[in-house]
């Protein structure tokens, strides 16, 4: 059997493990899922130990899938690397020795409105845009750990370190705490000039930069899989753990899209939706509009993120028609025609980030009448999504212009 690799993708619903040969072709796969915390509203969170339990299950799965193809079983001998990515922006608190302090704060959590006030009084906007690239975002991970220490100040005199959703996944598996680029440019205090941390940023909040990961790139080793971990899942001690990147960066390359191309980008469908495109040099947008991160390739890209994409249309399956299969749904919105006869949907129903960066806008449903059926509310919710990304996409089309999207995640699924 030829070599392979494996790639473990740490998502909001679930992880995936993926195994493939090193022509690009699927040899194993696998998805396992954990439950999404919402304590208060606006609240989102995830227990960390049910990513290490879901993706230890996922990568024995894998290895077992890989050793049945097998004539004579080699114990994953012929596997060579594993890559890691997954959801961007989460804070996961570690103590001294190297434990989870309280559950992860997710990336479409709300919380931090007074936090990103808190961060923009010490570093006024114009120079966390000139500095970070973006401004300090409710959903960003610095403003986390500023909250941390206002509202839980007993878990934050016990924070020794904290780390992103997939980076403490590989922190388990290796024993090494590192970040990469990608994922960095989330946190809201890495320079993207440097693609280091910006210590006047820190210094100006009061946090000291010994709770940040050493910043890597995104193709180096982090580290190497810990040898009971390798008994456990089946898979090589040492086998070379690779820092990797942020889910949408990670997406990016397996598309083929990079700075070699910047006419070409992607639309991705997930539980939010995302418009990436590369650009050759770290040019943000006025106001930080849409995003401008890291790129794993070594460059840089635009993101532009309605929040409540897929979402928006799950929260409406579970909330109008629970037990309904999505295919019925899109079934029902086909009878209705473009414009959803009238009616519109605002789909900000976690707040929203591009282009308006405002926690507390809202959705609604507008210009309802007797008339309306339910083929013509799940339309709308489809079309207030492309709406919403369309927005998004003029603000990037005037500082990068594409002219090809590649459609990719779960929506996708559904030519409508």
């Amino acid at each position: 059997m030829a070599d392979v690799v494996i790639g473990l993708d740490l998502g909001t619903g679930g992880v995936r493990a993926i195994a493939v040969n090193l022509q690009g072709q699927i040899v194993a796969q696998t998805t396992q899922s954990y439950p999404l915390l919402t304590p208060r509203s606006g609240w989102t969170e995830q227990r960390p130990g049910d990513w290490v339990e879901a993706s230890l299950k996922a990568l024995s799965e894998v290895a077992e899938q890989i050793e049945g193809q097998r004539a004579i079983p080699l114990r994953g001998d012929r596997v060579i690397a594993l890559g890691l990515s997954g959801q961007m922006h989460g804070m996961v608190p570690l103590d001294g020795a190297g434990q989870v302090i309280r559950p992860a704060i997710l990336w479409n959590d709300q919380r931090t409105g007074a936090a990103v006030a808190e961060i923009e009084a010490a570093v006024p906007r114009s120079e966390l845009i000139q500095r970070t690239s973006n401004p300090a975002i409710t959903g960003f991970q610095l403003p986390k750990l500023v909250w941390l220490r206002s509202k839980e100040p007993q878990a934050y005199k016990q924070v020794r370190q904290i780390l992103l959703p997939k980076d403490y996944l590989g922190y388990v598996l290796t024993g090494t705490a590192v970040t990469e680029p990608s994922d960095a440019s989330g946190v809201g205090c890495l320079s993207l000039a440097s693609q280091q941390w910006d210590p006047d940023i820190l210094a100006a909040l009061n946090i000291s930069p010994d709770l940040l990961p050493n910043v890597v790139k995104s193709t180096a080793i982090a580290g190497r899989l810990k040898p009971e971990l390798a008994e456990h899942t089946g898979l090589p001690a040492g086998l070379p753990v690779v820092a990797g990147g942020g889910d949408n960066a990670a997406a990016a390359i397996g598309l083929g899209i990079s700075e070699g191309n910047l006419k070409r980008g992607s639309l991705s469908i997930g539980t939010s939706g995302v418009i990436f495109t590369p650009c050759d040099r770290p040019n943000p947008a006025p106001e930080g509009r849409v995003h401008l991160f890291c790129h794993a390739d070594g460059g840089y890209h635009l993101l532009g993120v309605t929040l409540a994409a897929g979402g928006a249309l799950r929260w409406y399956r579970d909330t109008f028609a629970p037990n309904t299969a999505f295919a019925d749904l899109m079934a029902l919105a086909e009878k209705s025609e473009p414009g959803a006869r009238g009616v519109l949907f605002l789909p900000h129903l976690a707040g929203e980030r591009s282009p308006y960066l405002d926690p507390d806008t809202r959705g609604a449903w507008v210009n309802l009448s007797l008339a309306h059926t339910q083929g013509d509310l799940i339309r709308a919710v489809l079309e207030g999504v492309a709406f919403s990304l369309r927005a998004a996409l003029e603000v990037i089309q005037e500082i990068s212009p594409v002219d090809q999207l590649l459609a990719t995640g779960g929506g996708v699924r559904s030519p409508l």
